[in-house]
């Protein structure tokens, strides 16, 4: 269940990675509240989100070139030290009262970018710290630490605003990025397995970085698999995502809770997440992992559609636990497919694709829902998306054979 721990490395980097989510998660709490307050306003609720996932359309791809031509270790704790001193800059402007909503647009989307430049090199290191024996119980035990982190960071921050307000949260959020630049610095990679790259021409060549993005798109276009799981990804992030950024208006209008309430119903989420990521180690390398994408997908879709036309606060819970345990299933699910049917000399480019996948359609899909709440009203918008993942979940069930009989 926990062998890929007995790496010293992997070890090193789960544990800050741990801590950092954590904060993470905090201050996700705290923003959405804080962005309520100042606008209250569903659509900048949602802009708020695009903000930070925009970066994603022109970032990720680039940074998957990067994690197969540089260092990647190197390249995370870079990123991390930005958005770390980033997480500071809006702290110090929650507790001197310095902050509107354009101000907090703005960190988003310098913590946006950070994270898209490093996602793919974190999604493919992973392979490097353990190899390809052992990389199935690796993603599945990332997957349970940062969904584990969905539920402390939460439950924490619901303690923060009282015990020291959201300024607080912003505070320790810019702390917790300390954790995993001190891993990451901790961590000593083997050469053989791609930690050091010796690329054939300098990351500063535009037009060989073109090429080498061109190269990744010809791989992914000329292996169908590959691409139905890029596709499902996709789908349920442009539909499905948006939940994430208008539950401080269900926590609000719907159920009529404070601060506290909300931080409640998003570790709620988290704990279905947590699940599901601990259901994948237990089960440990699972068979019919195509099944697992696809029944993880069509979960999801219904459980958004039950939160979202939910209007009883117990059964708003359990569908949020469900939501979680559902699409952890699938994302992990497709996450280990992908590391297991690409090359290593591709696998930084396609883990940018699977990472632009939903970190991608998520900006449209918020800024979509964001814009067509203040129309439909909030529950109506969701539950259509939720329908939309529904659909198409049936759809590659029936017609993708090969997808099925993955494994």
């Amino acid at each position: 269940m926990f062998r890929a721990l007995s790496h010293r490395n992997f070890r090193l980097f789960w544990i800050g990675a741990f801590l950092s989510n954590v904060g993470t998660w905090m201050q996700a709490v705290a923003q959405g509240w804080l962005m309520l307050q100042l606008t209250n306003s569903a659509f900048w609720l949602g802009l708020d989100a695009f903000m930070a996932s925009a970066p994603a359309f022109f970032l990720t791809l680039l940074g998957g070139v990067f994690a197969d031509l540089v260092d990647r270790r190197r390249l995370l704790i870079y990123t991390q030290v930005v958005a770390g001193v980033a997480a500071l800059g809006l702290a110090i402007c929650v507790s001197t009262g310095l902050l509107n909503r354009w101000i907090v647009l703005g960190f988003s989307f310098v913590t946006g970018c950070c994270m898209a430049l490093a996602s793919p090199s974190y999604l493919a290191m992973t392979f490097d710290l353990v190899g390809r024996e052992d990389v199935a119980n690796a993603v599945a035990l990332n997957s349970s630490q940062f969904q584990l982190s969905r539920v402390v960071g939460p439950a924490l921050a619901g303690f923060g605003f009282r015990l020291f307000g959201l300024a607080g949260c912003f505070y320790v959020n810019s702390l917790s990025f300390v954790a995993v630049v001190v891993s990451l610095s901790m961590v000593r990679l083997d050469p053989a397995r791609g930690a050091s790259k010796a690329p054939g021409h300098s990351v500063g060549d535009r037009r060989a970085l073109w090429g080498d993005l061109l190269e990744g798109f010809r791989y992914v276009k000329n292996r169908p698999r590959v691409s139905s799981l890029l596709m499902i990804s996709a789908v349920n992030s442009l539909f499905g995502a948006p939940y994430f950024a208008l539950i401080p208006i269900f926590a609000r209008d719907v159920f009529h809770l404070g601060a506290t309430g909300l931080a409640w119903l998003m570790g709620m989420a988290g704990a279905g997440a947590f699940c599901g990521a601990a259901f994948l180690t237990i089960m440990g390398d699972l068979r019919r992992k195509g099944w697992l994408v696809l029944g993880g997908s069509l979960a999801f879709g219904l459980s958004v559609i039950a939160f979202a036309l939910s209007v009883n606060l117990v059964l708003s819970y359990l569908f949020l636990f469900a939501l979680g345990f559902a699409i952890v299933i699938c994302v992990a699910s497709a996450n280990t497919l992908l590391q297991k049917l690409v090359t290593d000399e591709m696998r930084g480019r396609v883990m940018s694709m699977f990472l632009l996948s939903f970190m991608g359609t998520m900006p449209i899909g918020n800024i979509i829902a964001g814009a067509a709440s203040h129309r439909f009203g909030v529950p109506y918008t969701l539950a259509t998306g939720g329908l939309f993942i529904v659909l198409f979940a049936i759809a590659m069930m029936i017609s993708n054979k090969r997808l099925r009989d993955l494994y």
